[in-house]
């Protein structure tokens, strides 16, 4: 299916809602996991400890750090149709591996298998969606497509909740894999073609055959600075994002809730950060990504402050959904961020580096908060740290560069850079 970008309304409409439900069953099949992890730790034939069942939740996270940067690249080389779907398939079909792993090991590696899909699609997503999207609406759609991460989460929160003992952790990781025969076939119809960003150029890196390539467009001058920047920021937000989401059920229900009561949390977590990514989104079209970016790093790190001070539980609500604005919201942003930085020719692949070197914090996340709560370590102490993680990143958000010099061979506008 070829067609021009911009696309017209229902085309671009189209193409964000196939994308947005892609990234709800990619948020889905991520954040299950920290919501079966109770259960999980309870199944005595596997007896696995908070730290191990944190190491199989990094798993995931490690494969889509090669994922994503794979994708990123190749996407700029062959076009998103090819790689959005590929990507789909793959995660789905992986998540029926993941639901029928007789052994922890092979839970581990099957989810590292999913994850090269998972960290796939959101990058070819994101470049998808800012391509269609009108000059003044691109961070507004860029972070309704990418609610669906969130809303993922919301859902698979809502489904431990109700049919977790019904259906088990394995039922509950298996309702990952409908995204086959649900959202491929509408994929496959729905998502155009682009001509390849690099065609004219010659391999990667080698600068042959015309305009410089992808690689060496990124990694010359002052857009070398723009992507360690970008990368040190999205390793801080998919830290707070998957250390969070991972364990946050499991941190509340030793403060002292109930299961019920954590999974609870959960879903406001996920809450804030659907409502919290789309007013980012609003103010990042407004007044510029950077200090919409870094003003979010500070409500997460006052908002995780807040919930170890374990307030009433009325209050405690409040304060986890401004953890979900300050966390998975800012990571919205954040890809927004880099998507409006970079010019078309090598968006992808800048998303799919500083993505993809940003997911070592995904994989941090979960083994750092395992490894702390095996530890005996409070609740307070692992706000500190969640809290240090959010200033860094804040820090990195504010020292982008207001103006790229050289991103590949051209200038970019100021306001195309969040300034």
């Amino acid at each position: 299916m070829s067609s021009s970008l911009p696309a017209d309304g229902r085309r671009r409409c189209a193409v964000v809602a196939v994308c947005f439900a892609a990234i709800v069953f990619d948020g889905y099949d991520l954040i299950v996991y920290g919501s079966t992890i109770p259960a999980l730790l309870a199944y005595e034939p596997w007896g696995l400890s908070r730290a191990e069942a944190g190491a199989i939740g990094s798993y995931a996270l490690m494969g889509m750090f090669f994922g994503a940067i794979l994708a990123g690249t190749l996407t700029d080389r062959f076009g998103r149709r090819k790689l959005f779907i590929g990507c789909l398939v793959w995660y789905s079909a992986a998540m029926i591996a993941v639901a029928l792993a007789p052994t922890p090991l092979l839970l581990g590696v099957f989810r590292f298998i999913a994850g090269l899909g998972f960290g796939g699609v959101a990058p070819v997503a994101i470049a998808l969606v800012v391509e269609v999207a009108r000059p003044r609406e691109k961070n507004l759609l860029n972070a309704l497509m990418l609610a669906g991460l969130p809303v993922g989460g919301i859902i698979a929160a809502l489904c431990a909740l109700w049919f977790g003992e019904v259906l088990g952790f394995r039922g509950l990781w298996a309702i990952g894999a409908s995204a086959l025969v649900l959202v491929v076939p509408v994929a496959w119809k729905v998502v155009p073609e682009t001509t390849p960003a690099t065609a004219n150029s010659g391999p990667a890196g080698d600068g042959s055959g015309g305009e410089p390539g992808v690689l060496r467009r990124l990694t010359s001058g002052p857009a070398v600075v723009a992507l360690i920047l970008f990368a040190v920021a999205n390793f801080a937000g998919f830290l707070l994002v998957f250390g969070l989401n991972t364990w946050l059920p499991e941190m509340m229900r030793k403060a002292g809730y109930s299961l019920g009561s954590a999974l609870t949390f959960q879903v406001l977590l996920n809450v804030g950060a659907v409502v919290g990514g789309v007013i980012g989104a609003v103010l990042a079209d407004r007044y510029g990504n950077r200090i919409v970016g870094a003003g979010y790093f500070v409500v997460a790190a006052c908002a995780i402050g807040g919930m170890a001070m374990m307030p009433s539980t009325a209050v405690m609500y409040l304060v986890v959904l401004f953890a979900g604005a300050g966390s998975i919201g800012t990571q919205i942003v954040l890809f927004g961020y880099v998507a409006t930085y970079y010019p078309a020719e090598v968006r992808a692949s800048a998303l799919g580096i500083s993505t993809g070197i940003g997911r070592l914090g995904a994989v941090t996340g979960p083994l750092v908060g395992g490894v702390l709560l095996t530890a005996g370590v409070s609740f307070a102490g692992i706000a500190v740290m969640f809290g240090a993680v959010a200033a860094a990143g804040g820090a990195a958000c504010l020292l982008v560069p207001r103006r790229a010099e050289e991103v590949g061979a051209q200038v970019v506008p100021a306001r195309a850079v969040g300034a």
